[in-house]
């Protein structure tokens, strides 16, 4: 990896679940994969690293509606819905930022989550000299709005892909948006992003 890029490109929940015929589809998620592969493939030209979260819930977990959650049970550890979407362009090189993986936890935000080596995600990006993060996938009010105000309080500079993420209801999805400007993100889209990444 070149060792002045400081920025990352983070892909949040691509997974069966979240897309038509999954447990919990989000409104035109389809819509952010086309998008989505074209910045992975723009930001391994640019030797940026790339994250892919995932929810990894338990069967049995508070988050779902039998023990008292808001959610039907999706994205169970190892079922086909928790996989990441066939048609998603996972580089090699990806790293997986796990979440939502225990009883107890809603796994909203990546700052939940783990790598395979149990390290955290922010440990992950201070270790990796990450300070920026590219920001797309679902749900827009959900899990890119946790996701996007906790990296914002960790002092990380955060840009929203506008044109690659998705959520489930319009009118909560304005206000996650004019939440997260509010809170200092930045939105973008289109190509050509990652070619001015951050300087050390």
């Amino acid at each position: 990896m070149n060792e002045a890029v400081k920025a990352a490109l983070l892909l949040v929940d691509v997974q069966n679940d979240f897309f038509a015929g999954g447990a919990l589809p989000v409104p035109k998620a389809h819509c952010v994969l086309r998008p989505l592969n074209q910045y992975i493939a723009e930001a391994v030209r640019h030797h940026m690293p790339v994250y892919a979260s995932r929810d990894w819930h338990p069967a049995v977990s508070s988050h779902f509606k039998e023990c008292g959650g808001p959610w039907p049970p999706h994205c169970v550890q190892g079922s086909a819905g928790a996989q990441f979407h066939d048609d998603l362009d996972l580089p090699p090189a990806v790293t997986v930022i796990t979440k939502g993986d225990d009883f107890a936890s809603s796994g909203y935000s990546d700052f939940e989550g783990h790598t395979s080596t149990g390290r955290s995600f922010l440990a992950d990006l201070r270790a990796r000299g990450i300070s920026h993060l590219y920001v797309g996938g679902v749900a827009t009010e959900y899990c890119i709005r946790h996701t996007v105000m906790d990296a914002l309080a960790a002092g990380l500079r955060v840009t929203v892909l506008q044109d690659a993420i998705a959520g489930i209801d319009a009118e909560d999805s304005e206000r996650a948006l004019a939440e997260m400007l509010d809170g200092g993100a930045e939105f973008a889209a289109g190509p050509g992003l990652f070619r001015e990444s951050d300087q050390p």
